[in-house]
């Protein structure tokens, strides 16, 4: 990935996402802005039908597309919360459009229970992974073939990159945005959001 373009981040959304999950990469990406001064990224949001999403605690969000008529994205971003693992993981059509998704984006991510998603789509098979720690024995119990990591912020995969919970995500868009762009301007980053990252 050369540092002259801009990737297409795609957020997936759901009733009862989990805020912080898609609020935190969201940011992130959004307020980074390269060494020559230009937005390296170009952030939007989905649902599975395009309609006003019920995020945890009542917070209403009205998605960029839906599954159907999105665009093909560059990164995306899978969260969790209590709508990934009570129902998006007993969704066929939200599962089987992830696992489709794969073959498409640069950059298959997930934020705490997100992971549950992405591994239900058999993503993470012989994969090491993490969660939010209040899942990590269901992680391991319900997909046995995945390999979970404990008491990490978030795990690279070089091709699919699992977090921890909530605030992790914005552990693990740092690390993307210093994989696609540098330190520097991870840190630039960091320091406009007033965040302490180790990077």
């Amino acid at each position: 990935m050369s540092n002259n373009r801009q990737w297409k981040v795609g957020i997936f959304l759901f009733d009862n996402v989990e805020v912080l999950d898609f609020a935190g990469p969201f940011e992130v990406f959004s307020v980074t802005t390269s060494e020559n001064g230009e937005k390296p990224f170009a952030v939007e949001t989905i649902s599975e039908v395009g309609n006003m999403v019920s995020a945890r605690n009542g917070l209403k969000v009205q998605p960029d597309y839906s599954i159907d008529n999105m665009p093909q994205f560059d990164i995306l971003i899978i969260p969790g919360g209590l709508g990934a693992r009570e129902r998006e993981i007993h969704n066929e059509n939200v599962i089987k459009w992830i696992a489709n998704q794969k073959q498409n984006v640069q950059l298959m991510t997930s934020v705490c229970t997100g992971s549950l998603l992405l591994a239900k789509a058999g993503l993470l098979k012989n994969k090491k992974c993490t969660t939010h720690w209040a899942s990590l024995e269901r992680l391991e119990k319900e997909f046995p073939e995945v390999d979970v990591q404990r008491d990490v912020k978030f795990v690279d995969e070089k091709d699919i990159i699992t977090s921890g919970g909530i605030s992790a995500g914005i552990n693990m868009s740092f690390h993307i945005v210093k994989r696609l762009l540098g330190d520097k301007v991870a840190q630039k980053t960091a320091k406009r959001m007033e965040y302490d990252i180790v990077v």
